[in-house]
């Protein structure tokens, strides 16, 4: 089975590589693992994400270590360019790295270089070649907000290398009890029910939001709904609710900013209704330039968790792809959620759906309907907002279970 994995990984870095000629992000991936120096350290804290997502997830812990262990360097990689660029000057690192290739060789020379005390991984990402070298130096290896699934390879009848990884892990933070009983079927029980760590840190985010005054001078007495990570399938019907509700704000803030998409979604919307928060931001704002403006286009990156504060209702995006992207940073502010109908890989959505707090539609009547369900009344929608908010703020702190373990 290890040489069946190591020729898929092979396999795939052949694929990236042949990918890298056209496509950006594959470019990004393949560019960043070449000729890198890691730093040396004595001794190291090593936490790895994924993405961009995953860290948010885990930044919680993170912190956390910081402020318990000041003198510790902390060493961060990511497997995606998305989270690579967008965090690889955090000021909470003292390295940020891709992670090298799951090789025997490359996780001997990496391993060997930062000289970890401590791993941290959150939710996914599970290599053989990087836990077995952990724990051959006995490294203490900790998963966090870690989610289980009856389909995962771990527990199928081919899975026999995965679940010798699983072996390698110190200790599971899981989010969910059928997490625990999986892994007990494997005879894993070094598990604790943490919960999720993206509920800590979205409600410490909305505990203290970014402010934008130009964002709310453009929401100003008016009920708004914004959606976020937005793909083109759910533009296509928040435009049609546009049109249907000329008394309601949007703001619109796409997956992808590069121009062809904003332009794409411009198109979409009512001429002369939509207008660029780049525009806004540009240094020669006029109030005047938000008359009749009725759809603000978030054009930039890193202010979309900050900007449900302006909101009444939220529309999640994703969810006629391969799923939905973050509920919770809406659901923090009091936000009920909308989104598509791919959502059961994601625990938290399912939980708002059952609690009459998220809402999934598959087309633009399902959405109008919802819409007018929610806005029927304000005081009920008041409701659904502290509902939504308690959601939150009751399933938060998993950090502090978590770090009575790795503290």
């Amino acid at each position: 089975m290890l040489l069946l994995y190591n020729l898929g990984i092979r396999i795939y870095y052949i694929l990236i590589f042949v990918a890298s000629s056209f496509n950006k992000k594959a470019s990004a991936w393949i560019k960043g693992r070449n000729h890198i120096k890691y730093q040396h350290f004595d001794n190291s804290a090593w936490f790895h994400f994924a993405s961009l997502g995953e860290f948010e997830q885990g930044l919680p812990v993170l912190i956390a270590f910081k402020q318990k262990h000041p003198a510790l360097p902390v060493v961060i990689t990511f497997f995606s360019p998305s989270g690579y660029k967008i965090r690889k000057n955090t000021p909470y690192a003292d390295a940020v790295y891709y992670l090298p290739l799951d090789t025997a060789g490359n996780a001997r020379h990496f391993i060997a270089s930062i000289n970890p005390a401590i791993a941290v991984f959150t939710k996914y990402e599970y290599w053989f070649h990087y836990f077995y070298e952990l724990n051959r130096r006995n490294v203490p290896l900790f998963v966090i907000s870690g989610i289980f699934r009856p389909k995962q390879v771990f527990f199928r009848w081919y899975g026999g290398l995965h679940r010798i990884m699983l072996g390698y892990v110190t200790r599971f933070f899981v989010q969910d009890e059928e997490s625990k009983k999986l892994l007990a079927q494997l005879g894993i029980s070094k598990v604790e029910l943490s919960g999720d760590t993206r509920f800590d840190r979205v409600w410490s985010n909305a505990e203290a939001p970014k402010s934008f005054p130009l964002v709310e001078e453009f929401t100003r007495g008016r009920q708004v709904l914004i959606a976020g990570s937005t793909w083109p399938r759910d533009e296509e019907l928040l435009a049609q609710l546009i049109r249907q509700q000329p008394d309601w704000k949007f703001i619109i803030a796409p997956h992808e900013i590069r121009e062809e998409k904003i332009a794409a979604l411009l198109a979409l919307l009512p001429e002369g209704a939509a207008t660029r928060y780049s525009l806004l931001d540009s240094g020669s704002f006029k109030s005047s330039q938000l008359i009749g403006v009725q759809v603000l286009v978030i054009d930039n990156i890193g202010i979309l968790s900050s900007l449900y504060q302006y909101g009444h209702i939220g529309y999640i995006g994703g969810g006629f792809g391969v799923g939905i992207h973050n509920t919770l940073e809406a659901a923090a502010f009091g936000l009920p959620v909308i989104f598509g109908p791919n959502y059961e890989r994601f625990k938290e959505a399912r939980d708002l759906v059952a609690n009459q707090l998220g809402f999934s539609i598959s087309n633009a009547d399902e959405l109008q309907n919802v819409f007018q369900q929610l806005t029927r009344d304000n005081i009920a929608l008041q409701a659904i907002s502290q509902q939504v908010k308690g959601f939150v703020r009751d399933q938060a702190g998993a950090t502090g279970l978590i770090m009575k373990y790795i503290g």
